[in-house]
């Protein structure tokens, strides 16, 4: 997708998978900023269940696989769901959203925190790779949306399912540590911190998309994504709590170690002495800075008016302050009353009825 040495545009071969696994290739030409390597897009998922995320810290399978906890408590762990083996985030009381490039079918179940729903409806972002579904019944609550437009520089919390960490990669002149090859997974939902290094356009068909960055300073929870984790959420706080602030779309992943072969998919921190393209086409990618790759996801903010129109913004009931009195201060102001000679009665209709009721009293 960027080319990591010039910033030009290169050519890229996708590979895509349905939810019922049909399979086909695409090819397109994007050109993003910056110094990066070509994007290998992963809205296929994976070919089996293969699934987790990759941490720069730690390899350990069982590193975040419960809920955050502390600054990072109800950072949107709460409102992640199952749809199709991927990810999809509830909205609104009817509706969550996906990535579109995942594909699904009106009537596929949609799991939520061990309840099912069943889709009735689906429309399409003809301008983002936004996909919104409306479900029978109703969520207990749904994600709010990231709204004010400034994400470059803020810390994200990410979640998905997609691959963990496997074997080292190092460049073949110095034997130095560059990254890890995509590894294997157990589908369980983890996740990872990290920042949102810029914001770039992905032309007409994925808009604006949201980039970070493995990096080795980025703290214990930096992570990449890799394949499975496609359409899942990234959340930024924006002052008032967690919002939903993009999707998960793409990743900068395939590369060589030489200028021969097929090369290999890999979460990379620093890219300098590996190749970048593909089998035919490698490129050295050189500096004197690190190289790290990354993953992009759909920039929510711009999209937020089409969001409304399909799902109109729902404002809480805010509860009605009613004060109340101790029970000792009741039972005073009861006897005050009676001892003034007040009658408590139900409303009457006519005297007689008046009469009837001072009369039970």
């Amino acid at each position: 997708m960027r080319d990591f040495v010039t910033g030009n545009c290169i050519y890229c071969i996708v590979w895509l998978e349905t939810l019922n696994s049909q399979l086909w290739t695409a090819s397109f030409r994007l050109k993003l900023p910056s110094r990066a390597l070509l994007v290998v897009l992963f809205f296929v998922g994976s070919f089996s269940s293969l699934q987790a995320m990759i941490f720069y810290s730690t390899a350990d399978p069982n590193y975040n696989t419960t809920a955050p906890t502390g600054m990072l408590a109800n950072s949107g762990w709460q409102w992640v769901g199952v749809w199709g083996g991927f990810q999809g985030v509830p909205i609104g009381p009817k509706h969550f959203i996906a990535a579109r490039h995942i594909g699904g079918t009106v009537g596929d179940p949609f799991i939520l925190n061990g309840v099912t729903y069943t889709t009735v409806a689906v429309f399409d972002d003809t301008l983002s790779d936004l996909r919104i579904w409306q479900i029978s019944g109703a969520f207990p609550s749904w994600a709010p949306l990231y709204r004010t437009g400034i994400e470059a520089g803020k810390p994200l919390i990410v979640f998905g399912r997609g691959l963990t960490r496997g074997t080292e990669v190092r460049d073949a002149a110095t034997n130095t540590l560059r990254g890890w090859q995509w590894g294997v997974g157990d589908d369980l939902l983890r996740w990872g911190q990290n920042t949102v290094a810029a914001v770039v356009n992905g032309g007409s068909y994925w808009g604006d998309l949201l980039n970070a960055t493995l990096d080795a300073s980025g703290g214990i929870n930096e992570v990449h994504l890799a394949v499975g984790d496609s359409s899942g959420p990234v959340f930024l706080d924006d002052g008032s709590g967690w919002k939903l602030a993009g999707v998960a779309a793409a990743v900068d992943a395939y590369f060589n170690t030489t200028n021969l072969g097929a090369g290999f998919n890999a979460a990379i921190f620093d890219a300098r002495g590996l190749y970048y393209g593909s089998s035919g086409s490698w490129n050295l990618v050189g500096g004197t800075s690190p190289v790290p790759s990354g993953f992009y996801a759909t920039r929510i903010s711009v999209r937020a008016a089409w969001i409304d129109g399909v799902v109109p913004p729902v404002v809480a009931r805010q509860p009605t302050s009613v004060p109340v009195m101790s029970p000792a201060w009741s039972l005073l102001l009861v006897a005050l009353l009676f001892g003034s000679g007040v009658v408590f009665a139900r409303p009457c209709r006519s005297d007689d009825q008046a009469k009837e009721l001072d009369t039970l009293l």
